[in-house]
């Protein structure tokens, strides 16, 4: 399953899309929630190292919080997530992945030097970067919804034979 999440992020980001559009966020959340954690961490970060290795890497300082960024979604994935999910709780999180990501990655952009590096210019970095903070509010609903659903469809479907023991 890890590489098959890691293909799907990969996949998203070379394949033609809209600027912040992709599933990267939702899949870190969905592998914090679901996978044990050496594993998790293997998703988002393996995809963005592969990703970006044909793309292209960037600037250092913004590619670190980036990475510190879907990072987070991870995290979040794994402490509000991990233990119990409902639609209440995942709403929470999709919406916390996204302005964790949203905050540090535009942080990022600031502190590489694109924005003078005063209190004023991190105000004008954070307000570039509003336009893009939609698409990665819809992405992450999109895809978090589309990740978690099938998930539990799949589960539903397959039941774990441990569970079907304890029924017997």
């Amino acid at each position: 399953m890890v590489i098959l999440l890691i293909l799907l992020a990969v996949a998203s980001r070379l394949l033609p899309h809209a600027p912040n559009f992709t599933p990267v966020a939702a899949l870190g959340l969905f592998a914090g929630a679901t996978l044990g954690r050496r594993a998790a961490w293997l998703v988002p970060l393996g995809a963005l190292l592969l990703s970006d290795a044909v793309i292209g890497f960037y600037h250092p300082m913004i590619m670190f919080w980036n990475y510190s960024g879907f990072a987070a979604c991870l995290l979040l994935g794994s402490g509000l997530l991990g233990r119990s999910r409902s639609i209440a709780r995942l709403g929470g999180a999709t919406l916390a992945s996204s302005i964790a990501f949203f905050t540090l990655s535009n942080f990022g952009m600031w502190a590489s030097g694109y924005y003078p590096r005063t209190l004023a210019g991190l105000g004008a970095c954070y307000a570039a970067g509003l336009p893009f903070f939609r698409p990665t509010l819809l992405s992450d609903a999109l895809y978090t919804a589309v990740l978690f659903g099938a998930y539990a469809a799949l589960r539903a479907m397959f039941p774990r034979r441990e569970a079907a023991a304890v029924r017997a």
